[in-house]
């Protein structure tokens, strides 16, 4: 595959270290008071959704595992996970009750155990018993990874990444203002820092935040694709970025309007499946190529903040934040 580097790279700048007050120096911060991109708010739906729809309340995200066949949904109120047959979605699912809503899931490997970010804890769920195993960190955990024998942690509010490591917890800090999603990419790492808007390395054996980039005008999500990349949705900017860690470049910026939000990638198709808010759509990307290109394009739920793809058979699915249902679209 063709790793060349377009023109959108030259206007990224590498970010700056931190002042002696411990604040990140960054000349391109459009403000001392920054906020976090969010999902742009959906209408009510004007088409009716693509595929089957299947009614459950307000979800926060999806995920499927395609050794064990099962699709998570978690949902907010009450909060907790939905576990789905993928291969008969027509049964009721298992129930995992939770403490605080979920936000984001994971797998820490094919086949399982999944990873729960949910208040102050990573919960580790048997997909196949439904049991329950919980990890406290310090702080409000937003997103985990597993990392080799480790489970990376993004903590919100502590600017930093937990690093689990069997009975032990290490602490990676320096230079963020907001840990919002961590990433594996084969030996090494990154974290995406929502507030400072930009995507930075770790050195997780060192226990150090390397370079960062800047990741649009107001990135939310992030995925890894099988060639190595961290595909980020930058919702405010309207686009779809691709990162390489080695070394940390920004690979493609590619104009997508309708306020990108969630993303999954097939790894069988090389399908970037991408949701819209703005217009309760999903669309899906060939990412292969030098540049994405599109390939499918349909109808979905409202306020569509969550999507996830069985590689299996490419069904999508897509859950909708506002009690609108889980979809599932068969391209």
């Amino acid at each position: 595959m063709s790793r060349r580097l377009g023109a959108a790279v030259v206007a990224i700048a590498t970010l700056a270290g931190c002042s002696s007050n411990g604040q990140p120096q960054d000349e391109l911060m459009v403000s001392d008071n920054p906020v976090a991109a969010t999902a742009a708010h959906s209408p009510a739906p004007a088409t009716t959704p693509a595929g089957t729809v299947r009614p459950l309340a307000a979800a926060s995200a999806a995920i499927v595992d395609d050794r064990s066949r099962t699709l998570v949904v978690a949902v907010d109120n009450p909060p907790g996970l939905r576990l789905y047959q993928l291969d008969a979605l027509d049964r009721e699912p298992r129930t995992v009750d939770l403490a605080t809503a979920a936000e984001s899931l994971a797998l820490a490997a094919e086949g399982g155990p999944l990873l729960a970010a949910t208040g102050k804890t990573v919960v580790r769920v048997d997909l196949a018993s439904a049991e329950v195993t919980p990890a406290t960190v310090d702080g409000t955990a937003a997103n985990a990874a597993a990392y080799r024998d480790s489970t990376l942690v993004a903590v919100r509010d502590r600017k930093s990444v937990a690093v689990l490591e069997g009975t032990g917890t290490r602490t990676i800090t320096g230079g963020l203002l907001s840990a919002d999603q961590v990433y594996a990419v084969g030996d090494r790492a990154a974290v995406l820092d929502r507030l400072r808007n930009a995507v930075f390395e770790l050195d997780v054996a060192k226990g150090t935040v390397g370079e960062g980039l800047r990741a649009g005008q107001g990135a939310t999500n992030g995925t890894v694709d099988r060639f190595g990349r961290i595909l980020v949705t930058d919702t405010r900017g309207g686009a779809l970025l691709a990162f390489s860690l080695d070394p940390l470049l920004m690979r493609q910026r590619y104009p997508v309007p309708g306020g990108p939000f969630a993303i999954a990638f097939d790894p069988r198709r090389d399908l970037a499946w991408v949701t819209l808010t703005e217009t309760n759509e999903v669309v899906g990307f060939d990412v292969a190529g030098e540049q994405p290109e599109q390939r499918y394009r349909f109808p979905t739920v409202g306020q569509p903040n969550s999507v996830a793809v069985d590689p299996a058979s490419g069904r999508v699915v897509v859950a909708s934040a506002n009690g609108g249902g889980v979809q599932v679209i068969e391209p």
